[in-house]
């Protein structure tokens, strides 16, 4: 097991995140990784009207079928990495945050992190999108070097303590309807977020999701949470004053009495969100913040398989 502390401490985010990606490779007995040249791969069949250029007739001649010969590059894919920067993002609230005690958009950062030097080494073009109550950052797809020196700059900025004095709400819903007008061409759009937005209405959230698809995007939806505390309601038996970050409402109240009621809302909320996915064929992927990265790199390979 990878010692993601220490490698975190000694090294700056591109270095961590190329320590991780390796140790997760050694770890598998077949490589994941595709793309790496523009050598034959294999045939598949020729759709009428496509370009005749990559007929293989030799192949023709003995089965008298079109077959296309298939070239590795062919494979590589466009990634949108969209981060939810808001302020529920900043949850739980640690002075020092480390991977012991992390919290959602620390882990995302990281993570989101990980996922581009998988990116890189498949060859795939990424971008990056940052968002709140609005867009802050949004660089397309890209996959020369400069660009990934930019990502990762722009990703280390997230991890500045000092943002969590600004408060920054969340409309996903106007958020994501933009960027899916703003990605040109068919990608794989992975979006990391706890779910809680102005629209409290989940199918007001889920149209954005939907206009996505509409555009031919897929979609992996990370949905980050801290277990222990937000779904499980895990507080000692005193009274305790919780303080919504992106309103300033606040309630006091002991969480014990609370505990049996809380803990199945959170779980009919969760289960209407993998129905909705489920309906939109979104790819659900729970993330416990507590755990390492292994759930994500793996929700990215299976799908990245499935769509080639």
């Amino acid at each position: 097991m990878l010692d993601l502390e220490k490698i975190r401490l000694s090294t700056n985010l591109d270095l961590f995140a190329k320590q991780v990606v390796e140790g997760f490779i050694t770890g598998k007995h077949k490589s994941p990784y595709h793309g790496f040249s523009v050598e034959f791969s294999e045939h598949r069949l020729y759709n009428q009207g496509e370009s005749p250029k990559h007929i293989d007739w030799k192949l023709f001649a003995r089965s008298e079928k079109l077959f296309v010969k298939r070239y590795e590059e062919e494979t590589n894919l466009r990634c949108q990495l969209i981060l939810d920067v808001s302020s529920s993002m900043y949850y739980p609230s640690f002075k020092n945050l480390s991977f012991n005690k992390p919290n959602k958009l620390f882990f995302s950062t990281y993570a989101a992190a990980v996922l581009m030097d998988l990116l890189k080494k498949q060859r795939d073009a990424v971008g990056l999108t940052l968002f709140s109550e609005k867009i802050e950052l949004h660089l397309p797809p890209k996959s020369t070097l400069r660009h990934q020196k930019l990502l990762y700059h722009n990703l280390e900025k997230c991890l500045n303590v000092d943002s969590i004095k600004n408060v920054k709400k969340t409309n996903s819903n106007s958020s994501i309807n933009q960027i899916s007008e703003m990605l040109n061409r068919r990608s794989l759009v992975m979006i990391f977020t706890d779910l809680i937005s102005d629209e409290l209405d989940l199918d007001k959230q889920f149209e954005s999701f939907k206009h996505l698809k509409y555009n031919k995007h897929e979609i992996i939806l990370f949905y980050l949470s801290e277990p222990i505390t937000e779904m499980n309601l895990d507080f000692n038996d005193t009274a305790y004053n919780f303080i919504d970050v992106e309103t300033g409402d606040n309630i006091k109240l002991n969480p014990q009495q609370y505990k049996y009621d809380y803990k199945k809302k959170s779980e009919e909320y969760l289960s209407i969100i993998k129905l909705k996915c489920l309906q939109y064929k979104i790819d659900l992927v729970e993330v416990d913040i507590n755990k390492g990265f292994d759930q994500i790199l793996l929700a990215f390979l299976l799908k990245r398989q499935k769509m080639f």
